[in-house]
């Protein structure tokens, strides 16, 4: 699928592509950080038929709602073409050292070579989370590593 941007001067940028049914779909992402879903008419491609407004909060759901399953699915496909890498899902247990604490303390890449690519807190999923993500108590971690490192890890966050 090809994904076109187009920058719109003194407004930002404007990306689409065209759904395997014909449709226009687009987001222009404003200067000032608002963000515009925006669904073209099928025969006039310059012509937008409907436009949604998203706040910061409301796009980042968007995105979440979207891609945490293409997530779950590109690290399935990851699995079955390198052999050894798993992931895994690791709560963070009551009495965690790391419950409340910003997530770079934990070092996990650097003590295990494991990588976090997820968290997902009461069903919303922060994909990529950055050091200062802080973790809460029933959290669920998305790891991913070999076996031996997703273990460490798992330790990691129950013991510290």
């Amino acid at each position: 699928m090809e994904v076109e941007q187009t920058a719109l001067p003194g407004i930002g940028l404007r990306h689409d592509f065209t759904t395997r049914t014909g449709q226009r779909v687009g987001v222009v992402s404003h200067r000032t950080g608002r963000r515009d879903l925006v669904i073209y008419d099928k025969d006039d491609p310059d012509r937008a038929c409907q436009t949604v407004k998203l706040n910061d909060e409301e796009a980042d759901a968007l995105a979440e709602l979207l891609g945490a399953p293409r997530i779950v699915q590109r690290l399935n496909a990851l699995h079955e073409q390198v052999e050894g890498l798993v992931s895994v899902q690791l709560p963070i247990p009551e009495g965690s050292p790391y419950a409340g604490r910003p997530m770079g303390e934990a070092r996990v890449r650097t003590r295990t070579s494991a990588s976090i690519v997820a968290v997902v807190r009461g069903g919303r999923v922060f994909a990529s989370p950055g050091p200062d993500f802080v973790f809460g108590t029933g959290d669920v971690v998305v790891v991913v590593g070999s076996e031996d490192s997703t273990a460490e890890v798992a330790d990691i966050l129950a013991r510290g």
